[in-house]
């Protein structure tokens, strides 16, 4: 047995969804205390126990339970918050205006969605978790509100990158699948190689998504999972274990504020271990004419999203279109510095190309050759 295999854990909307159905047993008449509760995964199709630390009815009608994120040997910041959730049983008798058997809401810590008129920074698969599990405990006519509550969500959204995709003043209940792959630990790299040599076997083209966020993008373009890999920051390793196992392209495909950083040679994404992104934007904008003024507000802009909103304005008020200039110069030096990393350490040459979106999830530039190979995948 290898102990030094990194552990899976569960991502958050699971302890969410678990929260919730603890809650809504104890209105059921289950006043002892629950220990764990069986959660229906639904991505991957299987039942998991989830521990319950606390729960307790707070008025008539209601409870309030508290499950703890363990997301397993992940570098998550998550780890160890708590998660509430706060479960209230609506009159049956009483003709509801809302027609909604379940209603599910964003309290204190999950973000918000300015980009989507506020509403609460919780998507598409925790709330098909929470209503498929909870849906099972309810009786026939019987209404219900959940409120889902993260009393550190609001610190923790500071140290991370939400802000950039529009999430704001919390946590995002994120993902698409219950299961936290060890991305981020030791053995990740590991853990994207055996994704790659598995892969390799039946295809010769991939997709390597930068994060949650184009993993999920790629699929609902209707990108074939099985050629799909999320290789969080280990980017450079990846496409060298694609070249040894005998992949003949590879598709790119991220957001704009990380992939970037392979613009300037920077194959290791993690922030903690090189930024540059601001000096890569700056230079390219330099490099292209862009006036010394509008260089120095894209060097000193907080976010790469600053910095692509300001190139936006100037594109406006300019009628030029420095957004496809800099962003399609930075796209061709992302194919060309990949390609040139993976010579350098296979001796061999793939054909790479990049895609890159931003924060609403919108494409800003593809590459030549990403713009073929997704049309390929597309």
């Amino acid at each position: 047995m290898n102990s030094n295999k990194p552990r899976t854990g569960y991502t958050l909307p699971v302890f969410a969804c678990a929260a919730a159905v603890a809650a809504l047993r104890w209105l059921k008449g289950e006043k002892r205390s629950l220990s764990s509760v069986s959660i229906d995964l639904l991505n991957p199709a299987e039942t998991v126990e989830i521990s319950i630390e606390q729960v307790a009815g707070i008025k008539e009608n209601a409870a309030i339970a508290i499950a703890r994120s363990e997301p397993g040997d992940n570098l998550d910041i998550t780890r160890n918050t708590p998660v509430w959730a706060l479960v209230e049983l609506r009159e049956k008798e009483n003709p509801d205006t809302c027609k909604e058997q379940i209603i599910i809401q964003g309290g204190e810590g999950i973000g918000r969605l300015v980009n989507y008129d506020n509403k609460p920074a919780i998507y598409q698969y925790a709330y098909r978790l929470l209503l498929e599990n909870l849906r099972r405990w309810q009786e026939a006519g019987e209404k219900i509100t959940v409120t889902i509550i993260l009393p550190e969500g609001r610190q923790l959204a500071t140290r991370t990158s939400n802000q950039a995709f529009g999430v704001v003043e919390g946590l995002a209940l994120l993902g698409t699948t219950g299961i936290s792959q060890p991305l981020s630990a030791p053995g990740q790299l590991e853990a994207c190689c055996q994704q790659v040599r598995q892969k390799a076997r039946d295809f010769d083209t991939l997709v390597l998504c930068i994060g949650e966020n184009g993993l999920d993008l790629a699929q609902k373009m209707g990108i074939k999972p099985e050629q799909l890999i999320k290789a969080a920051n280990w980017i450079g390793p990846v496409l060298v274990e694609a070249a040894i196992q005998g992949i003949q392209s590879i598709l790119l495909f991220g957001y704009h504020g990380k992939l970037l950083k392979l613009a300037g040679g920077i194959f290791h994404t993690h922030h903690y271990l090189a930024d540059g992104r601001r000096e890569i934007l700056a230079a390219h904008c330099g490099l292209l004419g862009l006036q010394a003024e509008d260089v120095r507000a894209i060097f000193y802009s907080e976010t790469a999203e600053d910095a692509l909103k300001h190139l936006r304005a100037l594109d406006e008020t300019s009628g030029r279109d420095w957004v496809g200039q800099i962003y399609g110069a930075i796209a061709k030096e992302i194919d060309s510095r990949a390609t040139d990393y993976i010579y350098a350490h296979t001796q061999r040459r793939l054909e790479v190309g990049s895609v890159l979106f931003d924060r609403r999830r919108q494409i800003i530039v593809k590459s030549d050759i990403g713009a073929a190979l997704l049309e390929k995948f597309c």
